[in-house]
């Protein structure tokens, strides 16, 4: 394997470390506390795994976790209302209502219905229009985790051409307006694109985001080439026993690592970069809305 690893928890402890002593500050100066409220509806295992998880890192930095937990059968009347009521709530700088929602709620109207100050997962159309305009904006955590790997990776990214494969609003086009805004030259492509294999071998950074298990093989990485995987997809392992499972992300590990210099282990790679980011935008909010300049991380 001639691929270095990016450690996406070793670069994520360190940010959330920054974010600790940035929320010490804000405590010291201002006597302000960030907040975080998270909302989750239903009895979705894993969206109960990452509440529980992006609890006790808000609270390990220093942060107010405010969690609710809503029947699945909740009408969307009533969502809404909780999420207008956390607007009002000044200890409240920051919102997030876990994804997905049961299909009797429109997602679309929680996002337009989250204050922008306090849209903390960076998806209400102002903030997507204003990161697409290159001003200051909350931006959607997983891109903005992913783009700090490869700048830890490789610093200046002038002037490199970036591959995205997928066009969600929740990653591939924040992940290119981010890319844009650092000079890279930036190709949004998907699973429809022609000679997709082709042109993934152009790219200098590649950030695969499809969702699909493994897609991106290992002959279509550029030699010497960054990989973003930011995939997270649960595959039958019968190596490991009957009905086990095991996590691989959009991009063939094993054959990709042989060509490409740099590349982010799924587990351990841009998933904790996500919840980091998450609070990084939790203390910008607070700085914001309290009419405070940012501290700078």
């Amino acid at each position: 394997m001639s691929a270095a690893l990016i450690d996406g928890k070793a670069i994520a402890a360190d940010l959330r470390a920054r974010v600790g002593a940035g929320v010490g500050q804000l405590q010291a100066a201002h006597n302000l506390t960030p907040g975080l409220a998270v909302v989750l509806v239903g009895e979705d295992p894993a969206s109960q795994v990452y509440v529980r998880n992006k609890g006790v890192a808000t609270k390990d930095a220093g942060m107010a976790s405010f969690e609710y937990r809503l029947d699945k059968d909740v009408s969307e009347a009533a969502l809404l209302a909780k999420v207008t009521e956390l607007n009002e709530d000044d200890n409240v700088h920051g919102i997030l209502v876990q994804f997905p929602v049961p299909p009797h709620i429109s997602q679309q109207k929680i996002i337009e219905t989250i204050l922008p100050s306090k849209d903390v997962d960076g998806l209400n159309p102002v903030n997507a229009g204003r990161l697409a305009s290159g001003l200051d904006a909350l931006t959607p955590c997983t891109p903005q985790g992913s783009v700090m790997l490869a700048k830890q990776t490789l610093g200046n990214l002038e002037g490199l051409h970036a591959v995205i494969v997928g066009r969600s609003n929740l990653v591939g086009k924040p992940a290119a307006q981010l890319l844009l805004q650092e000079n890279c030259t930036v190709t949004l492509a998907h699973s429809r694109t022609r000679d997709l294999a082709d042109l993934c071998k152009t790219a200098d950074i590649l950030v695969a985001a499809v969702g699909i298990a493994e897609m991106v093989k290992g002959d279509w990485i550029k030699p010497g080439a960054c990989v973003i995987d930011v995939g997270i997809n649960r595959i039958d392992a019968p190596e490991r026993g009957e009905g086990k499972t095991r996590l691989v992300g959009d991009v063939d590990f094993q054959a990709a690592s042989e060509i490409a210099g740099y590349i982010t282990p799924v587990p351990g790679g841009v998933g904790p970069m996500t919840i980091a980011c998450l609070l990084k935008n939790t203390l910008d909010a607070a700085c914001a809305q309290a009419g405070l300049e940012k501290i700078n991380l």
